[in-house]
């Protein structure tokens, strides 16, 4: 893969889809923190995911005055995982920070990540802590989707991580050795070991444009971080269907019983067509776990490529 060979202190990589709304107000912010923390030999590196809007134009404005400021352009949106591995893969920095362009991840902690990772942190990672105005559903449902993941991976992942952290260039180099189709990093990163430690922080109001999670896509990114994470779900359908098939044999003793030796007929129709329906619900629950897990490797069979670059500008 084409890179720059020297290696800076600190890159900061920034998935960006339609943002250009937040682009030099987070240009201007993270200027500020470079000047706190004393780096001057720092990249910022915008990976534009297939972006509609005017993201790009805004990113190439600011390198026309600033040769540190660097960009890579996806062919189309690949998500934002996959947008995070490629900025990750091109990062030169002897530490990179990833985070998100719009704002909510905020700059002003990245001096304290810099402190820990200067103490000898591989990986220094963020733990959201959502204030009183998230709203109660919201709260909840990401309650439950660490809890379930914690329950089936076989590693556990601390509650509010985010996707905004300090890697060492040796977390990253291993990081790159990953090529999986469906990237989960928050899953991924834990799993490699390596000195970690977690710092919370409350998320900042977005300045501008809408989030790009709705809730249809954080069911699947749920669903992708319990299936990437771990096979135990396979083990769940297992265990259901032991379960019901006792339930069932136990029903045919009783049914057996019954007729063999009263005189009594065995009524309830309404309570068996349910019991059926229910039990064939089950049925095509695990028949759509097993599908994902089958798709998974059917996709990652074909070994293509996490994503097509179109243009990059890494040079200083």
């Amino acid at each position: 893969m084409e890179q720059n060979s020297k290696h800076i202190e600190l890159s900061v990589v920034i998935p960006t889809c339609n943002e250009e709304g937040n682009i030099r107000p987070m240009y201007e912010q993270l200027c500020l923190v470079m000047e706190q923390v004393h780096i001057t030999d720092f990249e910022f590196i915008f990976v534009d995911d297939g972006s509609t809007d005017q993201s790009l134009l805004h990113v190439r404005s600011l390198r026309v005055k600033d040769s540190r400021v660097k960009f890579i352009q996806l062919s189309r949106n690949f998500g934002h995982q996959n947008a995070l591995k490629a900025g990750l893969d091109h990062a030169t920095g002897a530490a990179v920070i990833s985070m998100d362009a719009d704002l909510q991840h905020p700059p002003a902690l990245i001096p304290t990540l810099v402190e820990k990772w200067k103490q000898g942190f591989e990986v220094v990672y963020t733990i959201r802590r959502d204030d009183q105005k998230v709203p109660l559903l919201k709260k909840w449902t990401s309650k439950g989707f660490y809890r379930i993941t914690n329950k089936l991976s076989e590693i556990p992942m601390e509650e509010g991580t985010a996707d905004f952290r300090l890697l060492d260039r040796k977390v990253v180099e291993a990081l790159r050795q990953f090529n999986e189709t469906h990237l989960f990093l928050r899953g991924i990163i834990p799993s490699l070991g390596f000195k970690q430690m977690g710092i919370p922080y409350t998320p900042n109001a977005r300045v501008s444009g809408q989030t790009k999670y709705s809730f249809s896509k954080m069911l699947r990114f749920a669903l992708n971080g319990i299936t990437s994470s771990s096979a135990k779900p396979l083990y769940f359908s297992i265990y259901a269907g032991l379960f019901f098939a006792l339930l069932a044999f136990l029903y045919g003793l009783y049914a057996v019983y019954i007729a063999a030796f009263t005189s009594e007929a065995i009524t309830g129709w309404t309570s068996i067509i349910a019991s059926i329906l229910f039990i064939g619900g089950i049925q095509l629950i695990m028949i759509g776990i097993v599908g994902i897990y089958l798709g998974k490797l059917f996709i990652q069979s074909k070994n293509r490529p996490l994503y097509l670059i179109t243009e990059k500008e890494l040079k200083s």
